[in-house]
């Protein structure tokens, strides 16, 4: 597993500055390009983890049967999830990072491109507010 040491000066200095720790951003895609390979999702999730400068450090994905896939990549800021319910043309989306250099919309942003939904809904929550 790979450590990583967790600073508190970019907090503090965040926290001073907005009063919130992280931005939680939480999507829903509707009638959106099904993808429902492991490999793809994978891939997916590191990307967006690249577009928002954040540190991937582990990624999980399980697929259901008979269909529907979850993905999860730990960030050293945070995380970003998938949950995939095909039956339903829904993608739900979960992205929450912290830090003054990790840019959440950009990984949503490249989220949208790969799974091209027709219809979208945002909810950006600034995270430990005060």
């Amino acid at each position: 597993m790979l450590k990583t040491k967790r600073s508190n000066l970019w907090a503090k200095a965040k926290f001073k500055n907005s009063n919130s720790v992280g931005i939680h951003l939480i999507a829903d895609f509707w009638f959106v390009k099904k993808i429902e390979k492991t490999e793809k999702i994978k891939k997916f999730l590191i990307e967006a983890a690249k577009k928002a400068k954040n540190t991937p450090l582990k990624v999980s994905i399980h697929k259901f049967n008979p269909h529907g896939i979850t993905g999860i990549i730990l960030l050293a800021e945070s995380h970003i999830a998938i949950h995939a319910w095909p039956e339903f043309d829904y993608l739900a989306i979960d992205i929450f990072t912290c830090g003054k250099r990790a840019f959440p919309d950009k990984a949503l942003e490249y989220l949208k491109k790969v799974f091209k939904p027709k219809k979208i809904r945002i909810l950006k929550i600034d995270r430990g507010k005060i």
